[in-house]
This record gives structure tokens, sequence and C-alpha cells, in this order.
């Protein structure tokens, strides 16, 4: 018997019938780029960063699950990771000032993290982070949540940014766009492997304020909004370790009157890398900063036994409570409730703006320096729509 087997493509490994190569335009970048593809993702056949490797004739694609640290070491582009997380820097807020080696994981979130586990080296980079300006085109496969994307769509954002020329870089969607419309049309044939179903439309989350904690609504006037930065090394880092985080700067915001607590504390240890980077606040300013008995003394004038104090997650406050000092009478987790509000983690407090139809807080509404200024101004305007 006479088996036929379909002519596949060497370049992009596709059939012939639904190659993509037509839409590729190479494109040269002063960003270095290395892929670190996980194994199992190399075989599947729809996979983005096989699309990157090609439009990017300079990236280095490297398969594995564990890496030589020399892959991604470079004197004159030091490595930067894009990786999602509380910790990574906004890199449309805050972009490099000058040429980096991007390191993108390519994998499902779960071979992603599998591999970030695996090479400590990676949690030793910093973090570089992004808000996608639209849901992904990704129709083939599911990604974990709605503001998740493909990797080539994540590096055409950000390499629109790093190399400061956004529309050359989307030349970068057309193959893209063609293997997904492809994949779709095989699919609709119904002679694929598999067959796409029809995605349930999400529920809309319901209105906030039917969920929100009651002691919001029931004492506006005693809300304290509060964030804390630290001066620490990466998560899962060695040095991490053996220098654990210290508070250095302390913010807080009575939303009912808009008096704000701003303070310093100098840090005794010497700056992680990239801390003054990720806090937004150069080093005069902090090295400047009192004592963690200044700050716990001006704290306590501020703060009242009655207030409700407010943070988005428990690490600021922890590390406050670890210099000894304390809160009013009740402590209330806005990520915690966001999370249930919305009945599903989002990533980083940017995300429930849209969908509580809450307006992000202006540059005028923001008081206090750096990442922790923006942070307390969100928190707050979130608060503030809370508790109405």
């Amino acid at each position: 018997m006479n088996v036929a087997f379909r002519a596949i493509c060497n370049r992009c490994r596709r059939p012939e019938s639904v190659c993509y190569c037509a839409h590729v335009t190479p494109l040269a970048t002063k960003t270095r780029v290395v892929l670190l593809q996980h194994p199992r993702e190399r075989d599947v056949p729809i996979n983005t960063a096989r699309i990157a490797a090609l439009c990017l004739p300079s990236a280095e694609l490297h398969v594995g699950v564990t890496f030589d640290p020399k892959l991604i070491e470079d004197p004159l582009r030091p490595p930067a990771l894009l990786w999602p997380g509380d910790d990574a820097i906004d890199i449309s807020q805050a972009p490099p000032a000058s040429p980096i080696t991007l390191v993108v994981v390519d994998g499902t979130w779960w071979q992603a993290r599998k591999l970030v586990r695996a090479n400590p080296v990676l949690a030793k980079l910093p973090r570089y982070a992004f808000r996608p300006e639209e849901p992904s085109n990704y129709r083939i496969r599911k990604e974990p949540q709605d503001e998740y994307v493909s990797t080539i769509e994540a590096l055409v954002h950000v390499l629109g940014i790093l190399e400061g020329d956004r529309e050359r870089m989307n030349a970068m969607l057309a193959p893209f766009r063609a293997m997904v419309d492809a994949q779709l049309a095989f699919a609709a044939t119904g002679r694929g492997r598999h067959t796409l179903r029809e995605r349930k439309p999400k529920r809309a989350p319901s209105d906030p304020r039917t969920r929100v904690p009651a002691i919001l609504r029931e004492r506006p006037n005693d809300i304290v909004c509060v964030h804390g930065e630290a001066n620490g090394w990466p998560y899962r880092s060695p040095e991490r370790h053996a220098s654990p985080e210290e508070l250095v700067q302390w913010v807080a915001c009575r939303v009912a009157t808009g008096e704000t607590f701003e303070q310093f504390v100098a840090p005794k240890k010497d700056l992680a890398p990239h801390t003054t980077r990720h806090l937004r606040v150069d080093e005069a300013r902090l090295r400047a900063g009192g004592t963690p008995a200044q700050l716990l003394d001006a704290w306590s004038a501020f703060i009242r036994p009655t207030d409700v104090v407010c943070g988005w997650g428990t690490y600021g406050p922890r590390l406050l409570k670890a210099l000894g000092g304390s809160f009013g009478a009740s402590f209330v987790d806005i990520r915690s409730a966001a999370h249930v509000m919305a009945s599903a983690k989002m990533g980083t407090i940017d995300a429930y703006f849209d969908p509580f139809g809450i307006t992000p807080p202006t540059e005028d509404e923001i008081h206090c320096a750096g990442r922790a200024g923006l942070r307390l101004a969100q928190l707050a305007a979130l608060v503030r729509a809370f508790s109405v």
C-alpha cells in the first residue's frame, strides 16, 4: 500500500500547504534576542518562537531545560528577562537607556515557569513586563488569561519599544496571522487531527460594589492606603538568602482627605543591582533617607488606632512590621479582595482598572516619588471606587 506524505517546508517546518514563509520579512535589531525554548514546545507545529527566529536573523533559539549561563552573556548588551510579575519593570514606562540582550522563555506557562526555576541565572536578571494593548490573536491556542499573549506578539510589543519603531516590528505579525488563518481554515474543513471548539464567552465581572469588603463602605473616612518598597535581590537568587530585603521607602495616603505620608530609610546593605531602576528613585535620595527608628516615629504620628489600612498584598506591610511598625485596628488586602470581586487573578494592579470601569490615576494624583508613588495612587483609586 502506498502512503502519501505531506511535503514539509524545510524553513518553517510546516506543511507546504500552510507554509507562511512568503510572509516573513527579516528585520535587523540593535537588541540582541535570545529565545530559550522548552523541548516539548519545539515539536509543536504552531509554536511562534520559530516565526520570531525567522523574522529576526540575528536572534538565537536554544532548546533545552537547562542552559549554559554563557549563552546570555554580553558585555555590551546586559541581559534582561521578559517575564511578568509584581517585581517586573514596566518597559513602557521605564525602558532601558541602552541596548540589552532580551531573554525570552518560550513554552506553555507551565513549561516556561519550569525553565525559569531550572536556571538560577534567569532569576538573577532584571525583569521587564508590559500590558498588552489588545487581546491575543492566537486563536488556535488558548492562553491562561485574556491579557496573556504569544511569544511573537510579546516580542513585537517589546521590540517596538526597544527599537523605537513599532511599525517596522509589526511586520513580524504577518507570518503569525497567516499561520493562524491557515490553521483555522484547515480546522474548519474537519480534516485535521483536531477540530476547534467554539469558546464559551466569559461572563463579565459582576458589579464590584456587590462584593466589596463591607468595612470599606462602612468606614470610608478611616481608610489609609499603604505601599512599601525594598532593597532586595530577585526571588530565587542565591544572594537573596544571604541578604534579605530591607524596607527603604514607605508611603501612605489617607483616602478621605488626600493627606500623604512618605519616608525613605537609608539602606544598611549595598544596593542590589537594579534596585534604583526598579524603584525609579536615584541612589542619592535613598542614601539620604532616615533611620528605621525615625520612620517608625513619623509613622506612629500619622497612623490612628481606628484606621483601616489597605495594601496591595502583604509584602510592604510585612517589611514594616519586621521593623516593629504597627497598623490601625484593621488591615484589608485589596489584591485578594480584587481577585474575589473579579473572579480571576489578572496580574498586577494595572489590570483591574478596565474590568471594573475605573479611571487610572493621572500624574497630578501621584504625590510620592517613583514606583511607590504610582502604586499608591493606583491603590487609592481602586479603594475610592470600591468604597462608594
